[in-house]
């Protein structure tokens, strides 16, 4: 792929189109999905144009790329660290990532995916080093999206902050980004057994604050 030079825009404050912003503590028990628009054949075809002008060296479609996408890939980082600024380098670091890989990339797969997969698994490795540090997450609303757009209750995000970052990944991919177990697997490359064991561990965890948020 020629190397390009991708001018990477700040991320926008607006929700994600079509995606729900249902609070967690809706319900004591279980948490409703937050799910991602599904992408018609339409779509998915333009996206594999846009990923295919991309490895061949379009700046404006690497750009069509991250518009598409930064936005979840920023809130899946900012999701598992619990820090904005950090999210953001996450996000950008993860998305710069994916252009230099892009070459080896097979474009009938979705593209979003891939994206979350670097972005979640290096804000799980920013967890872990900051925990080993003794350092505490910022705590703090992702900038430009307020608290309860984002559809959590302080309560409930510092509950989910108290997880692992392994544990918080799980969560944060199932019941706020909406993929399916099976996905998740495939994104952090587990076993979906151990996909299926952290989410209930993690809800178990999270259940007090679920409960005590319901009406």
């Amino acid at each position: 792929m020629r190397a390009s030079v991708v001018a990477i825009p700040p991320p926008a404050p607006a929700p994600i189109a079509g995606q729900s912003r249902v609070p967690m503590s809706a319900q004591p028990a279980s948490v409703r999905l937050a799910r991602p628009p599904r992408a018609g054949p339409l779509r998915e075809r333009r996206e594999a144009a846009l990923v295919r002008d991309a490895q061949r060296g379009s700046s404006d479609a690497l750009e069509e790329l991250f518009r598409r996408h930064w936005r979840r890939a920023h809130r899946a980082a900012f999701l598992v660290v619990g820090d904005s600024t950090a999210a953001e380098d996450i996000a950008q670091e993860s998305f710069l990532a994916a252009v230099r890989a892009l070459d080896r990339f097979d474009r009938r797969r979705p593209f979003g995916p891939w994206l979350h997969r670097i972005a979640v698994n290096r804000a799980i490795d920013f967890a872990r080093a900051r925990a080993l540090r003794g350092e505490a997450s910022l705590r703090e609303p992702a900038e430009g999206v307020e608290p309860d757009r984002d559809g959590l209750s302080d309560e409930l995000r510092l509950a989910l902050l108290e997880l692992t970052p392994e544990h918080r990944a799980v969560v944060v991919l199932r019941h706020l980004l909406g993929y399916t177990p099976g996905q998740i697997a495939e994104i952090l490359d587990l076993p979906r057994g151990t996909v299926n064991s952290r989410l209930r561990r993690g809800l178990d965890r999270l259940r007090p604050e679920l409960e005590r948020g319901a009406p």
